[in-house]
């Protein structure tokens, strides 16, 4: 039989082990074995169930595109106000667990005072007919038992929250890098159907200059001339609109760098050759994208910290039990101040029961349990949401891919439609309206075929965007500047 005096610190220490509410469990993402299959025609570049590329924008072989990645993620003010918001919530979360430890205050004071003659006890003992002085000082303590885990499910959402916090910085820093690499390759084909677009126009201003030279032998009529110069004119025309859009995209770039507008321009007015992918590329397994998509860990972490809410909201029904006491001294003479006879202390337990309080201890815990049923809900939409968008991103750029390979043969053929034309207007027989609209098909299917081509390539980045790829080859960097204050 146990001595009655370890009675109670053992009865202490068992109910310091009572945590209220529902404990959380890992929700099951229901994730596919496999990636479904395409059931249209494949396209050159394939997918591999190999782990993902951390680092996808260096698979396009672009060194300006890689270095604008870096510099992105080391400047962009999106990805520091994230990084700033993920400070405060770690400060936060500090804050709470500290109720897990003693409260230790010090406090000394001194003051003059004199009391009323016809009040209460003067304490100099002098009936209120003169000042005194007053010496204190107290080491006080305090310590709230938590016997039914309130505490310890404050402290566990709080970690929750941060979870929320450290994922919505990977999800901006997610969106940089798609950003990034979008505004760069959609740079790239403006600049490519600049080319193609210039190019156009040297080949109408050669059908000019044939034309005025077929008008003067002779040969052709003034309606030539007007329609060739009509041709160049409108291609010319086309010029100041993608000018501008290139100068849009090296200032969206400038912005994501945090850099003033132009900044870039020395560097980006420089055409270079469209990112492309390789032929195959590596997407992981369903079965990882829980652990890497940044929404789907921050709807974990929402789901978290709802569920430890319901815990703080259960205990808050039962009695809390606070420990305080206090140690110091209290003299009215300084040279007394600190000797033994002026010591004083006490010690002695709070206990505080909620008896009525009109519901509001019941509408509060209603109340968490609805948000864990929302978090829980908004858990699954996202889910889903990624194996939707994941599916179409897929077949968007195996279709992208199709539609750039078919373009890029009308091209050719249109090119040699071109050529056709203008040897059979040379020799008279065909008018100069052919050439003019075989010279207008070549042109748009070239723009065409630009504009697939990005698409292939925006296709890819929208892909690994959506598989959650990139943010963890700059986690532990990110990590590291954000404990420093960076």
């Amino acid at each position: 039989m146990k001595p009655a005096f370890a009675i109670g610190p053992l009865l202490l220490s068992l109910l310091a082990g009572c945590t209220l509410g529902p404990d959380f469990h890992q929700p099951s993402s229901q994730a596919p074995a496999a990636w479904a299959p395409l059931q249209e025609t494949p396209a050159p570049s394939q997918a591999l169930a190999d782990p993902i590329e951390q680092r996808w924008w260096e698979s396009f072989d672009d060194a300006k595109l890689s270095a604008l990645v870096e510099r992105a993620s080391q400047r962009n003010l999106d990805l520091q106000i994230a990084s700033a918001r993920l400070l405060q919530s770690r400060a936060l979360r500090s804050s709470i667990a500290s109720e897990q430890t003693p409260a230790v205050d010090l406090d000394a004071d001194y003051s003059r005072a004199r009391n009323s003659a016809e009040g209460l006890s003067d304490p100099s003992g002098r009936g209120g007919k003169s000042a005194f002085n007053l010496w204190q000082g107290d080491l006080t303590a305090s310590w709230e038992l938590d016997l039914w885990g309130r505490v310890r499910r404050q402290v566990e959402a709080a970690d929750a929250v941060v979870e929320v916090a450290e994922n919505d910085r990977r999800g901006v820093l997610l969106s940089l890098l798609a950003e990034t690499a979008g505004s760069y390759i959609q740079l790239r084909s403006v600049q490519s159907t600049l080319a193609v677009t210039r190019e156009n126009l040297e080949v109408s201003r050669h059908s000019l200059r044939l034309s005025q030279m077929r008008l003067r032998d002779g040969v052709a009529t003034a309606l030539d001339v007007a329609q060739a110069s009509a041709q160049v004119a409108s291609i010319e025309a086309r010029l100041p609109s993608l000018e501008e859009r290139q100068a849009q995209l090296i200032n969206a770039l400038s912005l994501l760098l945090a850099e003033p507008p132009r900044s870039l321009q020395a560097e980006l007015l420089t055409p270079g050759a469209m990112p492309t992918p390789q032929q195959h590329f590596a997407i992981g397994v369903p079965s990882e994208l829980a652990e890497r998509r940044p929404d789907i860990l921050q709807a974990t972490a929402q789901l978290h910290a709802a569920t430890a809410s319901i815990g703080v909201a259960k205990a808050d029904f039962y009695p809390s039990i606070r420990l305080s006491g206090n140690v110091g001294f209290q003299s009215m003479q300084l040279s007394d101040f600190g000797a033994w006879d002026s010591r004083r202390f006490g010690i002695g337990p709070q206990v505080s029961l909620p008896i009525f309080d009109g519901g509001r201890l019941r509408g509060v815990l209603e109340l968490r349990e609805a948000q864990q049923q929302e978090a829980a809900l908004h858990y699954q939409q996202v889910v889903l949401r990624a194996w939707h968008e994941i599916d179409d991103v897929l077949r968007l750029y195996n279709a992208s891919q199709l539609r750039r390979d078919l373009l890029a043969e009308a091209v050719r053929q249109n090119r040699i439609a071109l050529q056709t034309a203008q040897q059979q207007y040379v020799e008279g027989a065909v008018d100069f309206l052919n050439v003019l609209s075989v010279q207008g098909a070549l042109l748009a299917s070239e723009e065409q075929w630009v504009e697939s081509s990005a698409a292939v390539s925006q296709a890819l980045v929208g892909l690994y965007k959506a598989l959650g790829g990139g943010w963890q080859a700059f986690d532990p960097a990110m990590t590291a500047a954000v404990k420093a204050g960076g």
